[in-house]
């Protein structure tokens, strides 16, 4: 059996995935919501929180087990920091066709990359885009970033893992049978050497599922020369926005206007005398 095969296989795929399937619902004030074709007969469904056709756009790969509707509390929260944040879910998540499986999770995020900037240009949105994934979503987020890295602007990755095996062990997926690499699975910490665009980690210190230490393996394997990790204390791996409240958005916020340059305080003195 190949490694993809190995991946995409029913054993694997029960224990990697646990989507949610649920009718798609109206989207809170200010959002809307976006199909995405996929492949034929297959579509996966988004939800764009807009602050500001001006303002920086975040592209977000949720974490497993959760959905679009999650975050309906959330999109606001990144559009009172001016961020408009575009959420996506994976197949069978949410309102979204399809199975899911190893190869079409990395297959779609390109899809996905690719029409959703489509479609915020075709909008009238700013081309300053930031990729950012959590959990089983910084795989995605990693994947485009690694691919796209001209593209982009700069990379925020949550609870994100740099070793898939320890990971699949954790889960209750014992590899140690296979032959399979690191280099096989996701290699998170292997394309993030390719990513040179700013980066921006946050962990909890308290992650049992995805201990810290895969976070500081990201950080130290990156290849930006802007990168930063965030170690939020007392959290674990589903209560970073618990612990950290409006702290967790403002740290966000801080590193995409330091990327974007709209924290420029020269950018902001030109301004200010423009309007003397």
């Amino acid at each position: 059996m190949t490694a993809q095969n190995l991946l995409d296989s029913p054993e694997v795929r029960q224990v990697l995935f646990h989507p949610r399937a649920t009718p798609e619902t109206e989207p809170p004030a200010g959002a809307e919501n976006i199909n995405i074709e996929v492949e034929p007969g297959i579509s996966i469904g988004c939800r764009l929180f807009t602050a500001d056709k001006n303002a920086p756009t975040i592209l977000f790969y949720h974490g497993n087990g959760e959905i679009v509707a999650d975050y309906d509390e959330i999109g606001p929260m990144y559009a009172q920091q001016n961020i408009n944040f575009l959420i996506t879910d994976f197949r069978g998540y949410g309102w979204s066709g399809g199975t899911p499986s190893f190869s079409a999770l990395l297959a779609d995020s390109h899809v996905l990359y690719h029409k959703l900037r489509q479609y915020l240009a075709d909008q009238g949105y700013s081309k300053v885009l930031f990729i950012m994934g959590r959990s089983l979503g910084s795989a995605c987020a990693i994947e485009v970033a690694s691919a796209y890295n001209d593209e982009i602007n700069g990379l925020i990755i949550e609870s994100g893992f740099a070793d898939t095996l320890p990971l699949a062990q954790t889960l209750g997926m014992d590899l140690s049978s296979t032959d399979l690499t690191e280099e096989q699975t996701f290699n998170n910490g292997g394309k993030i050497a390719t990513v040179t665009k700013p980066t921006f980690l946050l962990h909890g210190q308290l992650d049992t599922l995805i201990p810290l230490w895969q976070s500081e393996k990201l950080h130290a394997e990156c290849g930006a020369r802007s990168k930063e990790l965030q170690v939020v204390p007392g959290a674990d791996h589903n209560s970073l926005i618990a612990v950290g409240g409006i702290f967790y958005f403002q740290a966000i916020r801080q590193f995409v206007d330091r990327v974007s340059g709209t924290s420029d305080w020269r950018k902001l003195r030109r301004a200010y005398k423009a309007g003397e």
